[in-house]
């Protein structure tokens, strides 16, 4: 059976968000209202953000004219990126790179939750921008979802729930994993904070040279095409790997343009624009000269008898430097982290001896995430064939 098919904006109310004035501190000093930005919602082993990293004075959240969301809305980004989706666990206002969905009468916020989940690559077909793409609260209040009687919303969203359950514990898994490396690295270098084993502590443009992608040329396109230039976004830049997930290519005239701006394997990269800026990643061998996007740099180590590109990726992961990276950043509309700030990030340098041991353990370590990713694929792959099925009215 099929579903009737509903625009969002007779079933939801479209709710958007925004961001009190950086350089108000007011606006900021008190934790009256949860402030969530999309970047507090990629990463969830839960379908439910609990609560909010961020809070804002209710005089910042007055002034900005934000929306409080209720608990059990759904919180869907609308740019960088496109169709993350989260149910809020208590009453939360976000920034602007949200189109939130309040259900209304007749329709369950966990159905709803999983039918965006679900629909989150037609949403982000929608999508326009040069640099990023965005969807506006018109295409969002248009968007089509199936709508079936209350009672069979409940239903499938029970379903999705128990196989969603056992996917979330694998990813469970994968995260524990990737705390134990952490762990690891504090245990053999120490708190980079208090530098308790005395290290030398240096700015990374005297131990790296850092440098920008480039964006396609005005006119042109990227294509699903294999044509033997992959091209790496800021998406593909994540939890210290640069990986080949929803990779695009450069057409062979467009590479010609854009040619001094590629990556070899093995380099560091860092985004640098955008609410996910901070992610880090090393280049694998199948990256090699693959062009960067022009919303990261790639860090050039200059002595690698000084600094691994491993340890370099790794520390700048920690709270050390990302606490750093959060403080250099300007967010004057769209947030940015300028090379020269880059340059003068801190960082600790350890003999290399103890940075090879660690490089040793987390290539033990990244052969058991590789296994366990594997199945994790296969996990995300059935979920996904089921929750089709259930908005097809096939269960």
């Amino acid at each position: 059976m099929s579903w009737p098919k509903v625009k969002l904006k007779d079933c939801c109310k479209v709710i958007g968000g925004a961001t009190p004035k950086r350089n108000v501190p007011e606006y900021w000093e008190s934790d009256d209202v949860p402030w969530v930005t999309p970047k507090d919602v990629s990463n969830l082993t839960d379908k439910t953000l609990l609560d909010a990293p961020e809070y804002i004075s209710q005089l910042g959240f007055d002034k900005c004219a934000t929306y409080l969301l209720p608990k059990g809305s759904i919180l869907l980004t609308s740019r960088a990126p496109i169709g993350n989706v989260a149910i809020a666990g208590k009453d939360m206002c976000t920034n602007q790179g949200f189109k939130s969905l309040v259900a209304g009468e007749g329709v369950d916020s966990t159905y709803l939750y999983y039918c965006m989940l679900t629909h989150s690559k037609h949403l982000d077909a929608l999508g326009n921008g040069a640099t990023f793409k965005e969807v506006s609260k018109k295409v969002v209040e248009e968007f089509e979802i199936p709508l079936p009687p209350l009672e069979e919303q409940k239903r499938i969203a029970a379903i999705l729930d128990k196989a969603d359950a056992i996917r979330r514990k694998r990813q469970q898994a994968i995260n524990l994993a990737d705390d134990f490396l952490r762990n690891v690295f504090l245990d053999m270098f120490g708190d980079p904070v208090t530098n308790p084993k005395g290290y030398e502590k240096v700015c990374l443009g005297q131990v790296c040279t850092i440098k920008g992608g480039k964006r396609i040329p005005k006119g042109e396109k990227l294509v699903k095409e294999n044509t033997g230039y992959p091209y790496i976004k800021a998406g593909n830049i994540k939890n210290g790997k640069v990986n080949s997930n929803k990779l695009e290519y450069v057409p062979h005239h467009v590479r010609e343009k854009i040619a001094r701006y590629t990556v070899d394997a093995g380099d560091v990269c860092l985004t640098v624009v955008g609410a996910n800026i901070g992610d880090v990643g090393v280049v694998p061998d199948e990256l090699h000269s693959a062009s960067l996007t022009e919303n990261a740099n790639k860090l050039l180590i200059q002595n690698k008898k000084i600094i691994t590109n491993f340890y370099l990726a790794s520390a700048l992961q920690m709270d050390f430097i990302q606490n750093q990276i959060k403080s250099k950043t300007m967010a004057v509309g769209v947030p940015k982290l300028a090379l020269f700030r880059i340059e003068q990030l801190e960082i600790l340098i350890p003999p290399t001896e103890l940075q090879k041991r660690f490089e040793s353990i987390v290539n033990t370590v990244d052969s058991y995430l590789g296994r366990l990713s594997l199945n994790q694929g296969l996990c995300d792959t059935q979920f996904l064939a089921l929750s089709q099925k259930a908005f097809a009215g096939e269960l």
